[in-house]
Parts: structure tokens; sequence; C-alpha cells
């Protein structure tokens, strides 16, 4: 492992988090042996990259992003190579996620990362997170505590019944993504409960840094152009820090990816930062905030703390690698969606159609370069799809908490489910 801040190098104690002895706040890296990826088989599903993953063994069930060269959007837009790197469900492409988002990439390798299971991990989620670690957990038998605000329960869908050793809690309705991050919070101080870690968990970033692993080892270069849309930034820094590797892997040449990422107005909290030239997020007052996140229809996208500032965090990997801040109207997102659908064949999420319409835009604007390489990250899409070929179900929640729940409430709630 390794500091972002200092450049220490350290051993992980199995759930290193942070850098030991250090105040500064700053990411961690992992450091791996093999400086070249040797891609293994697709049977191994996202541990074909394991090369470059921080983990103590495999689990069962899981999917590679799904990597290539569109015709139709490319022709549409007048881009010669345009890639496109799917997770989620679509078969046809070699894409099987059964939860149709790329957070399935993070709870595979968290998953793999645990080294035991006498602790009940902890994530907090806008939704597609929690649906993700959900069926990963539930498949592998890991203990896993969901807290999701109530007003987003409705992306806990699933294609088979969660089993019993996950439990959901939600803040009540009103609340967002940071009130259901708090709520977790309380319950990682209790004994028995391990927080997932978020961005500073190495093995969340390097798990959607399969993303970049599938597009470069399938073009076989580096892009010149990376397009996400984020919420709190991580897959972008899991972009860059992919980047980094191939740079000393020395095969795909030395570019660093432009770092295109976007956000669904009105919430533009890491817009806003970074137009400002801002290390520090702008101030946003809670009901402000929460009102946004109502009116957005990318809710994932919905994180009023991102790991923007932090070193080895947001700012700093489009500072290196440069790039911008996009914005997308709900309105453009849901041209751009039908687009894509024309276009490629298939649904996508809120999200992923929000990154399409900043590409469009971008395109349309002359801004591109018709010859550029460029990797479109489509981070959740098939799930209209699924939903018809598939009988789905609901995770409900154990217990909906009040927004400013207190400790002892949870502490007797969570006692009673495991």
């Amino acid at each position: 492992m390794e500091s972002v801040k200092s450049g220490k190098r350290f051993d992980d104690e199995g759930w290193t988090l942070d850098a030991p002895g250090e105040c500064d706040p700053s990411l961690i890296r992992a450091i791996y042996e093999k400086k070249q990826l040797e891609v293994k088989d697709n049977s191994m599903g996202i541990y074909k990259f394991s090369d470059w993953l921080p983990i103590h063994k495999t689990l069962e069930g899981s999917s590679a992003p799904a990597t290539y060269k569109s015709e139709g959007l490319a022709k549409y837009l007048g881009l010669n190579n345009l890639y496109i790197t799917f997770s989620g469900y679509w078969p046809e492409k070699g894409a099987n996620f059964r939860t149709c988002s790329f957070k399935e990439t993070e709870a595979y390798a968290v998953g793999g990362r645990l080294n035991s299971t006498d602790q009940v991990l902890v994530v907090a989620s806008a939704g597609n997170t929690a649906r993700a670690f959900a069926r990963v957990c539930s498949d592998n038998n890991i203990p896993l505590l969901l807290s999701v605000p109530e007003d987003n329960l409705s992306a806990l869908w699933f294609d088979e019944p969660i089993k019993e050793n996950v439990r959901l809690i939600a803040t009540k309705s009103g609340s967002d993504y940071f009130d259901a991050i708090h709520l977790s919070n309380l319950a990682c101080a209790l004994e028995g409960f391990v927080a997932e870690g978020g961005a500073k968990n190495v093995a969340r970033r390097d798990g959607m840094g399969t993303t970049v692993l599938s597009a470069v080892s399938e073009i076989g270069q580096i892009p010149d152009y990376y397009f996400q849309a984020v919420g709190s930034g991580t897959g972008a820094i899991a972009a860059w820090e992919a980047n980094l590797r191939f740079l000393e892997d020395g095969r795909y040449g030395q570019n660093k990816m432009k770092l295109m990422v976007s956000q669904n107005a009105p919430f533009l909290p890491i817009h806003d930062a970074w137009k400002a030239d801002s290390r520090a997020m702008l101030p946003l007052e809670d009901e402000l905030a929460r009102k946004q996140v109502e009116e957005i229809d990318a809710k994932v996208l919905s994180n009023r703390k991102p790991p923007y500032p932090i070193a080895g965090g947001l700012f700093d990997a489009m500072k290196d690698a440069g790039g911008d801040v996009l914005v997308a109207s709900n309105e453009e997102s849901i041209e751009a969606g039908k687009l894509f659908l024309e276009t490629e064949g298939n649904d996508i999420h809120p999200a992923a159609a929000v990154a399409v319409a900043t590409l469009i835009k971008q395109a349309k604007e002359g801004k591109l370069d018709k010859d550029a390489c460029i990797m479109l990250n489509i981070t959740g899409g098939g799930e209209e799809r699924i939903k018809r070929e598939k009988e789905v179900t609901y995770l409900k929640p154990s217990h909906i908490f009040d927004i400013d729940a207190d400790m002892e409430t949870v502490k007797e709630v969570l006692e009673k489910l495991f």
C-alpha cells in the first residue's frame, strides 16, 4: 500500500483504509507485484483482472465489463473511434451483471478482499451500490447491513430473493444519500460492524477500475477521453489510477485520458467546485441539497460529500489527467437514453444517460476530434430488459429511521437484526 499524500509505503493489515500514522487526509493505493497486466480467461468474470485487484479469494457469479467499438452512436455523432464499456445486462455482448450496474465490480472486489465474515459489513448507498452488494453478499454468505434513503428503495429489486444474512435499514422519506451515510456511521460505531470504507477502500476503486482494464486490453491503447457521470467521482479516480498503472505497464501508450465527468442538473456540487478551481467543496445548505436531489432523475449521482478534496481524490485526478466537469439536464439525459437504445440496442440507467448526453453535446459542439479514441463508460443498463425477461422481487427495510436517529435507537434495532 502507498499513501498518495506522502508516498510512504506500508503493508496492508487486511482492511487498511488509511495510511498509518498520517494526520492529513489521503487516499491510499494498492501496489501490485505485476507491473504488466495478464488478462485471464473470461470464465473468471471480473477476476480475469486479478493481477490488479487487492483480493485474497474469488467469489461466485461475477461478470467483467464488456468493451466494444460503437457503430450506431458513433455514426450518429461522427466519431470514428468511440468505444463503449458496458456494465449491465447484455448477454450478447458478454455482460452479465444481474443487478445491471457497474457497482457489482466494487462488490466482487470488496468481497474478495474480506478475510473473514465475523463482522457485519456496512454499506451506505443511494441505490445501485446497495443492490450490487446485496446480490453479491447474499450469494456468497457475507453478513451485510445496508443503509439507503427511503425514497430510493425502488432501486432494491432482484432477480432472486435476498438471503437473511443481508439486512436493510432506511432513512425516512425526504432524506438523501448523505443522511444514509450518517446512519451507517452510527452502525459502524457499534461492536461487530465494520465500515466498507467507500472511496477509501482500495478494493472498491480497483474493482471499478476494471472498466478501464477492459477498455484498454480490448482497444489495445489508452483512450484519449474518458466519459462518465459521477456522484462521488470514485469511478473517475479509479479510471485515473488504472491509467497510471498502464503507463507503468508500458505496452499501451503514454497518454493520460482526459476525464470528462458529468453531473445531473440542478445537483452540481462537483461541477461548481471544479469551475471555481476550488479543492474544497463549496458550501451547500442541507435543505437546498435535498431539494436538488429530489429534482434529478439520476438519484445515484447525489453525493454531497464526495472524495473530491482529499489527496488522491477527484480534484487531483482531474488536475493531473486534464478534462472537465460537464452538465446534463433531466430532459437531455432522457433524450440521450432514447438515442442510445435506438442506435446501440439496449436501455441504460439515468446516470449513464447523463454521460451520453454530455458526450452528444461535446461532439455536436465540435469539441472532440472525430478520430480521437473515446471511452464511454456505461455504468448501468439492461434493467428494463432483465425486468421483462425475469420476475423481480424487492428487498424491504427492517426499520425506517428518523433523519436525526440517536445511537441508542440504532443499537436497539440492530441488536435484534443480527
